[in-house]
């Protein structure tokens, strides 16, 4: 068992810590393209609001990782059942300011999240956190899963993703 660790970053700084890849997570489970703000204030406020709590059974990455995923997780699923009800009208065109990334680049970037997109929340979820740089271990202690079963996973995922990639490029 971990040793119980108090919070030693403020708010500020595990904001600014963390911001860009609470960020990424949220882009990759946005629906329109002003989603991400949205999501990534919920997490933020969740974080804020989770903060006292924080005891240090994991570590903050760990938690933060965690946070993030519930909040787009929770509301993909809300999401699809207001999609399922109704339509959505896609009348303001939002277009963040990016980093210019080559045509070919592009190509392969959008293939790759258009073949995400398309895998199950779980492995969504696995792949995300894989693509974060994080190790399995990291990935098995955020999603509650074993070390190996991700490993198992991560195998399949790869497979999955390769063939939609190379089917799309």
């Amino acid at each position: 068992m971990k040793d119980k660790k108090p919070m030693t970053e403020t708010f500020e700084q595990l904001l600014e810590n963390n911001k860009e890849k609470i960020y990424r997570i949220c882009k990759i489970y946005a629906v329109s393209p002003l989603e991400p703000q949205d999501l990534f204030q919920e997490v933020i406020f969740s974080i804020w609001k989770s903060l006292p709590t924080f005891n240090g059974n994991s570590t903050v990455d760990t938690w933060i990782y965690r946070i993030t995923l519930n909040v787009c997780l929770r509301s993909k699923q809300k999401s699809d059942k207001i999609y399922n009800k109704t339509f959505q009208l896609e009348s303001i065109q939002f277009m963040p300011v990016e980093i210019p990334i080559e045509n070919n680049q592009q190509e392969k970037y959008n293939a790759l999240t258009s073949c995400i997109s398309k895998l199950n929340n779980e492995d969504k979820s696995i792949i995300i956190l894989y693509l974060e740089e994080l190790k399995y271990k990291e990935i098995a202690e955020i999603t509650g899963l074993t070390e190996n079963h991700i490993a198992v996973k991560m195998k399949r995922i790869k497979k999955i993703l390769l063939d939609c990639i190379t089917n799309k490029i």
